[in-house]
């Protein structure tokens, strides 16, 4: 189990755990499902180091991530994964855990420079957080909210084909929140732009961050009200009902799409048995 500390000062011990990424992909052991956490010095890729940035308290160790060059090869018995497909095949802890070190290594490489004057930020030692040492703007991760949401109508619930999903692949509605929006107003939005349908008893459900490459997915379940499917025809190809026991081809186990598309099914499995 993972013991996950406040501290940010960067020890740099031989007993470091690191997480190693290059581009989009991130090392680990071909021979085991579970991820597990290399330490750097033992493989000698010092020298393909781009950058790196401190992460946390792993196990009482200190835990860094670092980015490496794309010509970096993979040590023997080792191999570069991409991290999505992870999700469901390691436990939860360690691919958030990942997931943050792809998310911090992805800000700090988009926000190399002041978006005030220009002059190249420095790290700070305190926090997570880069300072511009000219004019002292100081920035911080960007996190960007979106909205998930599952909406039923009687015994069935709402999913629909994305136009950058697989084919046959259905899932619940999802959207980014735009500026002065609260989360309910955005499930509204969203759910209009996209299907052309009115909800209403709109209940927040629960939230899950998603590294790719920065959001916060909060969780929604809503009711329909008004209106007939109309797709938007450009993030979505095609939107149906469906019952729990006609489900197409949905997400994966470990995702919050999966998570409100269960609740929905055990919602159905209890009301056919009277509970």
């Amino acid at each position: 189990m993972f013991e996950i500390g406040r501290s940010c000062e960067v020890d740099k011990d031989k007993t470091a755990y690191w997480l190693l990424i290059k581009g989009n992909k991130i090392l680990m052991f071909k021979d085991k499902l579970q991820f597990t956490l290399p330490e750097i010095e033992l493989y000698n890729l010092s020298n393909k180091l781009l950058r790196s940035r401190y992460l946390d308290r792993v196990e009482g160790r200190s835990c860094y991530v670092a980015e490496l060059t794309s010509d970096t090869d993979a040590p023997e018995g080792m191999s570069f994964y991409d991290l999505r497909p992870l999700l469901g095949q390691i436990p939860d802890e360690l691919f958030f855990l990942a997931g943050k070190a792809y998310q911090i290594l992805h800000w700090d490489r988009t926000h190399k420079f002041c978006s005030q004057c220009g002059v190249q930020m420095e790290n700070m030692m305190d926090e997570m957080a880069k300072l511009c040492p000219s004019c002292g703007f100081v920035n911080y991760p960007r996190i960007s909210p979106a909205i998930i949401v599952a909406i039923t109508k009687g015994h069935e619930i709402l999913l629909a084909n994305g136009s950058r999903f697989p084919t046959n692949f259905y899932s619940v509605l999802a959207g980014f929140v735009e500026p002065g929006e609260t989360f309910e107003e955005c499930v509204q939005r969203e759910v209009v732009e996209e299907v052309g349908l009115k909800v209403k008893n709109i209940q927040y459900f629960g939230s899950q961050p998603w590294p790719f490459p920065d959001s916060l997915m909060v969780g929604f379940t809503a009711e329909y009200e008004s209106g007939n499917i109309n797709i938007d025809r450009k993030e979505i190809l095609a939107a149906e009902w469906f019952t729990a026991d006609q489900l197409p081809l949905v997400p994966g186990i470990g995702s919050i799409a999966r998570r409100l598309i269960d609740w929905f099914k055990y919602k159905e499995t209890s009301s056919e048995d009277g509970n």
